[in-house]
């Protein structure tokens, strides 16, 4: 058996041990990650680029969109936002433009940081509640 890259193997083990939540902290970093991946792209006219860079975007802000649990109102809020985000990623894949990514990059990091917080908050909870 070949041995691959290491960091691979790490973000392959990290991904496969990782909680639910922990897995859609990695899923809104990746999408910012890609957001701004798609910036530079665009910056130096490499639209293939960030055509592919967009797309990755697209694709995890959609995996978040069709795993939210209806049974909580707040899912409704964020079923719009995603909805948002994902309009305003495919016009700035056919725009190729930075002013819309500009725009949700924001989004998509309040998003990131709100659920950070709430992974610390539900980990001090549940120290207290022992």
């Amino acid at each position: 058996m070949a041995i691959g890259n290491p960091y691979a193997q790490y973000q392959q083990n990290s991904v496969m041990t990782a909680s639910p939540e922990e897995l859609t902290l990695m899923l809104y970093n990746g999408a910012i990650k890609f957001i701004k991946q798609a910036k530079i792209f665009i910056n130096e006219k490499q639209m293939e680029n960030a055509h592919k860079s967009i797309v990755r975007a697209e694709d995890i802000i959609a995996e978040l969109n069709i795993t939210l649990n209806m049974d909580y109102e707040i899912s409704e809020n964020l079923r719009s936002l995603y909805t948002f985000i994902l309009d305003r990623l495919t016009d700035a894949n056919v725009q190729k433009s930075t002013d819309v990514l500009n725009e949700i990059l924001p989004l998509v990091e309040d998003l990131r940081d709100t659920w950070q917080q709430a992974m610390k908050q539900a980990k001090i909870n549940k120290k207290t509640a022992r």
